[in-house]
């Protein structure tokens, strides 16, 4: 049987070392602990006490991914498979900032250099590495020529 501190604990050592949106950190919890209403009680408290907030999260997420090279497409996927609302995804997109054509050109020119592609099967490659890292055609199809 656990209590309401051994559940704060938890929450706190997983938040300490990066923020986790709510529904991650609650899946995260679940494997530890069985009283699921208890867990609730701890986990809206920390969110009252802005100790956790998917807001946060949302913008830090948005603003990672995106350094590491990652696309909007997938970026919102990811931010979807945590648990945040579409209007949380668009708010902290937005407030990134990102110029996507630009990351798209950044991350295209490093991985396939400034060689054309002549062969389909080459073009086919280089569409499926930017499909795969969350960027739509708009973003990259100028770059294939």
């Amino acid at each position: 049987m656990s209590d309401s501190a051994d559940i704060r604990l938890a929450a706190m050592n997983l938040l300490a070392r990066r923020e986790q949106s709510l529904h991650e950190l609650k899946h995260k919890l679940l494997r530890r602990f069985d009283d699921q209403d208890l867990m609730d009680q701890v986990l809206q408290r920390l969110v009252d006490e802005n100790l956790q907030s998917d807001e946060r999260f949302a913008h830090s997420f948005a603003r990672h991914r995106s350094n590491r090279g990652y696309g909007p497409v997938r970026v919102r996927q990811e931010m979807r498979e945590r648990g945040l609302s579409d209007h949380q995804i668009d708010v902290a997109i937005e407030y990134a900032e990102i110029d996507w054509h630009a990351l798209a050109e950044e991350v295209f020119s490093k991985k396939f250099g400034e060689s054309a592609a002549t062969e389909l099967k080459e073009k086919a490659r280089r569409v499926r590495f930017m499909q795969y890292r969350g960027f739509s055609g708009s973003h990259y199809k100028s770059m294939l020529k």
